[in-house]
């Protein structure tokens, strides 16, 4: 299997970032790891072996990025304004950065977005901000209100940066309309601890008329072993 290892320096965090390229050739997808994970995290934990099939024949290239959770959400030792931003600041990079070299190396302007649980906070998040971007959400036993980090701290900042919220509000013309031609798939198990999450969001989505797909799977189903399965499933 192919594998590039990608580093450069990130004008919008400051300081060097580094990817995993996994693939030749085909649609990509881009990958976030869960709370405070790093860019290999999906490769140790078997995500690549499981895709294995699809990358070895050219259907799927993967891009594992890095987290910086450990300086925003996980940051308790700074006050939540300062954390929200620094996230701001990992949003550009993924949006500025990111994205443009996918296309770039890719030869693709189609671009698949994955994550396991809070990874699955980072797809969601930049799929329904920046539909426009992308084409397909697949998100993993997903947790998508940021608002426990903040310790009682909300702005317009943390709305815009917290799906649940950000999608019940006045959302409408232009950017309901590109978010209403994405492929949205949420994927868990019965007994997630994040499926009251996944179930919200599922309402959410339904209010505001925004096609997708919830499954449910039998099981705990919050773990590596499930979310290879799901993955593979609905690439």
């Amino acid at each position: 299997m192919h594998q590039e290892y990608i580093k450069w320096h990130s004008a919008s965090l400051g300081r060097d970032m580094e990817i995993i390229r996994f693939g030749h050739a085909g649609t990509p997808l881009l990958v976030f790891p869960s709370s405070m994970g790093r860019y290999y995290e999906w490769r140790d934990f078997g995500m690549m072996d499981a895709m294995g099939a699809q990358i070895l024949n050219g259907q799927n290239q993967v891009f594992c990025v890095d987290s910086v959770d450990r300086e925003s959400f996980y940051n308790r030792n700074t006050n939540p304004y300062v954390r929200i931003k620094r996230h701001q600041q990992y949003e550009q990079y993924i949006l500025n950065e990111v994205v443009p070299m996918i296309r770039s190396t890719s030869k693709h302007d189609f671009i698949m977005v994955s994550g396991a649980s809070f990874g699955a906070y980072h797809a969601a998040d930049m799929v329904f901000k920046f539909p426009w971007a992308f084409g397909k959400l697949i998100a993993l036993s997903g947790a998508f209100d940021i608002k426990i980090f903040m310790d009682g701290f909300y702005d317009n900042n943390v709305y815009f940066s917290n799906p649940p919220d950000f999608l019940s509000g006045n959302l409408e013309g232009d950017l309901l309309n590109k978010i209403r031609k994405l492929h949205l798939i949420f994927a868990l198990g019965e007994h997630d601890p994040c499926r009251e999450a996944n179930e919200r969001m599922s309402r959410i989505l339904h209010e505001k008329g925004i096609g997708h797909t919830l499954e449910v799977w039998e099981g705990f189903g919050h773990d590596w072993p499930w979310w290879h399965k799901m993955l593979v499933k609905h690439l």
